[in-house]
């Protein structure tokens, strides 16, 4: 067996195990302790388990922070993604925008694009691309309101998703994993990506480096349901290799 495979095979193990010792592993694959340390600091080095003594167990899942604190976070990838994703969309180009602190930098980003249409549940993202010209028409989708993020969520909002069909879905979520896809730390908030993504042409999903590898509550979709993934700079091999079989661009 390679060594790839069989760390895909650990990588698993421990994941529905949630802990394993380097002696069970040897055992079961047949290798010598060594072998197996070196697979397991390669699998904690791309962020894919925590190891511990004698052996390895499975990352906790993603919590995320209030928005607060999320906008605090990482500013400048946040800027860096947005500027890419701007030259994604065109003039005249309907959007899906999620609630998120990235989405919220991309829309600043996207503002000035003449003649869009913005199907959001954010009330900062209506806000923002209601302020700047050229004003773009916008559809601030209604439901149970969070304070939190000023977002908007629940069956209603799913309902009216669906009375929309949009170019492109831009979406943030809170972990993005090589062999679960993208994840969300909030059942609500994946849901109305879901909702976004069923209805769009082409999926971009916005994501520093810091959310790969993670692990996170709610799945939101495969990576071969993703088109692009827009991130602030070069990924591990793991993360990249896996986008792009799944046929994503990476930008």
């Amino acid at each position: 067996m390679r060594p790839k495979q069989r760390q895909a095979q650990i990588a698993d193990i421990i994941w529905q195990q949630g802990e394993m010792s380097v002696d069970a592993l040897a055992a079961s694959f047949g290798v010598s302790v060594e072998t197996i340390r070196r697979d397991l600091g390669q699998l904690a080095e791309d962020g894919v388990l925590q190891k511990v003594h004698g052996g390895a167990r499975r990352l906790k899942l993603h919590a995320e922070s209030s928005f607060k604190d999320r906008m605090a976070e990482d500013a400048e990838a946040k800027q860096a993604i947005a500027a890419k994703l701007a030259r994604l969309v065109e003039p005249g180009d309907t959007l899906f925008i999620d609630t998120g602190s990235t989405t919220l930098a991309c829309a600043e980003a996207l503002a000035g694009i003449e003649a869009l249409t913005v199907i959001t549940n954010s009330l900062h993202i209506a806000q923002i691309f209601g302020a700047s010209p050229p004003a773009a028409t916008i559809y601030l989708l209604g439901g149970t309101f969070s304070h939190d993020n000023n977002q908007t969520v629940g069956p209603l909002v799913i309902e009216q998703i669906r009375d929309f069909q949009a170019d492109h879905a831009i979406l943030t979520v809170a972990a993005l994993d090589a062999e679960v896809g993208a994840m969300d730390a909030n059942f609500d908030e994946a849901q109305v990506a879901r909702a976004m993504i069923g209805n769009a042409r082409h999926v971009f999903v916005a994501a520093n480096r810091s959310k790969f590898g993670r692990k996170a509550a709610f799945r939101v979709c495969a990576l071969d349901d993703i088109d692009a993934v827009i991130t602030d700079g070069p990924l591990d091999a793991t993360h990249e290799a896996a986008i792009r079989a799944a046929g994503a661009d990476i930008i």
